[in-house]
C-alpha cells in the first residue's frame, strides 16, 4: 500500500494496535526477528516478553504494541 492510500484509512480508536505471535518458543523468536528486519516493527522493545500460552503445551506468546 503506498502513502496515498494509507491516509484515506480510518485510524478509529487511537489505543495502540496489537499484534499477537503465537507459536513454539523458536517461532516466535524468528517471527520478531523477522519483523525487525523487515521493518515492521522499528524496536525489539516494542514485543512484551514471551510468556506461555494459555492453551497448547510448547506454545508461547507475545505481543507487538504499535
Amino acid at each position: 500500500m503506498t502513502t496515498e492510500f494509507n491516509e484515506l484509512l480510518d485510524a478509529g480508536d487511537h489505543a495502540g494496535v496489537q499484534i499477537w505471535i503465537i507459536g513454539t518458543r523458536d517461532q516466535v523468536i524468528h517471527q520478531i526477528n523477522e519483523f525487525y528486519v523487515k521493518r515492521i516493527a522499528t524496536d525489539r522493545s516494542r514485543f512484551t516478553p514471551l510468556i506461555p500460552a494459555p492453551f497448547g503445551r510448547d506454545k508461547y506468546m507475545t505481543m507487538l504494541i504499535r
